[in-house]
């Protein structure tokens, strides 16, 4: 039986679809602009996902080739932020918004972190674009620390393991489990408690069912992320307003390795886009 989780009703006022389109065009001129000087890329990439997640709310079902647009946009953006901090000197090529562009390096910025680095990698699973996920995941772990400390060791921890699942890596399991103990509550100094156990577990604890290949586990779990997900994104009428609640980024990009590897999806719900996670625009134009 196919399990349903409703998503909380988002305020969208009168204009959401001319909010959206604005958003949209921002982000095609921040983009724009990146040719010139690529220094802005973080906020260029911010822009992009607050326009994505803007589609969504018009576009539960990312049926619109719009929503699609705006999610390639978003990949393409959040892999060219970590090319283009690879390099001091010179100039990187990005394919971004149906145009291949040459954008000044950049080098160290410290938005180019973990958490970043797992948005970008999320897009890219879930637009199957896996010559960027392979990109992402050779960027050696010691260039995504944050030098403030702004993130507990357990998310080192998550990277490692899926640049080592994706890159068929040796030490898998072992650096599973690693994550795991890491992410205890006991454990973890930095993350707010709610957010961790609304947000941030919830794909690692999908991820160990994908791995195992529990056919009968994984949509329970993906169920109670979209549950946490859904709680924690409605416990005060301030998360209600915030468009960053619209998709659950992480585990729709769990259930997309998922259903790409033939685990049945028993769950319907706006937090996944359907057409985002059955690839129905998929071959499109090019990525």
């Amino acid at each position: 039986m196919t399990a349903s989780v409703h998503r909380h009703a988002i305020p969208e006022g009168p204009d959401a679809e001319q909010f959206a389109e604005r958003l949209g065009t921002r982000v095609a001129r921040r983009i724009d602009s990146l040719e010139e000087s690529a220094g802005m890329i973080d906020f260029a990439f911010n822009s992009s996902l607050l326009a994505l997640r803007a589609r969504c709310v018009i576009d539960p079902r990312a049926a619109a080739v719009e929503t699609w647009e705006a999610t390639v946009n978003a990949m393409q953006v959040g892999s060219a932020l970590f090319a283009v901090t690879g390099v001091s000197e010179g100039t990187v090529e990005c394919r971004i918004n149906r145009k291949l562009r040459t954008l000044p390096a950049v080098g160290l910025l410290p938005t180019a972190d973990a958490g970043n680095w797992l948005t970008a990698f999320w897009l890219a699973v879930i637009c199957r674009d896996q010559t960027r996920m392979t990109q992402l995941c050779e960027i050696p772990l010691d260039r995504l620390r944050s030098p403030e400390g702004q993130y507990d060791e357990y998310v080192y921890h998550w990277v490692d393991v899926l640049q080592t699942y994706w890159l068929q890596r040796p030490g898998l399991v072992d650096k599973l489990i690693a994550t795991i103990e890491a992410s205890n509550p006991e454990v973890v100094q930095v993350a707010p408690r709610d957010l961790l156990q609304g947000v941030l577990y919830p794909p690692i604890n999908l991820f160990y069912h994908f791995v195992r290949k529990d056919e009968a586990g994984f949509s329970p779990a993906l169920a109670d992320a979209l549950k946490l997900h859904k709680a924690y994104w409605t416990l005060n009428e301030d998360r209600k307003a915030d468009i960053d609640g619209t998709i659950a980024l992480g585990p729709l990009a769990i259930a997309c390795l998922a259903h790409d590897g033939e685990i049945p999806i028993e769950v319907e719900s706006d937090y996944l886009p359907k057409h985002l996670l059955t690839r129905g625009w998929l071959g499109k134009f090019p990525t």
